[in-house]
């Protein structure tokens, strides 16, 4: 986030007051698979490699950290994953996205295709857990989410995404720019941690679209919970 001057207009004192407050900041990550551009990401420029390998991971590029042979962040946003030998990663872009990206924060892109289009063409995880969660430990980890990030309490120009366990304890947290990349980035950060996703429940602040509940069906998250509301795609995915 970035400090800057404002203009404070003081409507019950009639005066407009100079004081310094924070505001989000966006910045493009351009992420390579070994040496061919995947995807431009335009995000929060924080976190950087975990979303890298929660968007890889969650768009089902990669099975799991065990994919990828390193990692290098470079001054220009630029991050260039190296695949282990003997994976073609050729065929497992083409599997989840035939063509390159530009992921915007607003989480639609210029190549958009609307689910209902893809459907025939996804494969769906079934997700298997026994994941028990009591409603009040739900409903207050929800409510926490805000209070806990740092930048939203700053900026209000976040969107906040969270791994909890059934007890409600909090096991990772991320706030991005992009509802899709706050996903990627607590993503990235559990799978980094090797956190046994069946046992975890996600919370975000943003709405549980279709792509989003997608990417907590793919790394077997069994259950999804938000601030804001459920629309139809994501009812449709889970």
């Amino acid at each position: 986030m970035l400090e800057v001057e404002v203009s404070r207009v003081n409507i019950s004192a009639h005066k407009i007051e100079r004081k310094t407050d924070f505001i989000a900041q966006e910045a493009p990550l351009h992420i390579f698979l070994n040496q061919a551009h995947y995807a431009t990401v335009l995000c929060s420029p924080s976190q950087l490699r975990e979303l890298a390998v929660g968007h890889l991971i969650a768009e089902g590029v990669l099975k799991s950290t065990e994919d990828i042979h390193d990692i290098r962040l470079e001054e220009d946003g630029k991050c260039v994953v190296r695949l282990k030998p003997g994976i073609d990663a050729e065929r497992r872009v083409s599997v989840s996205q035939p063509f390159a990206r530009l992921v915007v924060s607003a989480c639609g892109s210029l190549d958009y295709w609307p689910l209902s289009k893809l459907i025939d063409r996804i494969d769906f995880p079934r997700v298997s857990s026994g994941l028990v969660v009591d409603a009040a430990i739900l409903s207050e980890s929800v409510r926490r989410l805000n209070f806990l990030a740092e930048t939203f309490r700053k900026t209000g120009g976040v969107h906040i995404a969270a791994l909890y366990s059934s007890s409600g304890k909090l096991l990772a947290l991320s706030e991005d720019v992009g509802r899709h990349n706050a996903v990627d980035k607590v993503v990235g950060t559990g799978a980094s941690a090797k956190l046994d996703f069946s046992n975890c429940f996600l919370a975000s602040s943003g709405r549980l679209t279709g792509d989003v509940v997608l990417k907590a069906a793919r790394v077997r998250i069994p259950l999804v919970a938000s601030i804001a509301a459920a629309i139809d795609s994501g009812v449709d995915i889970a």
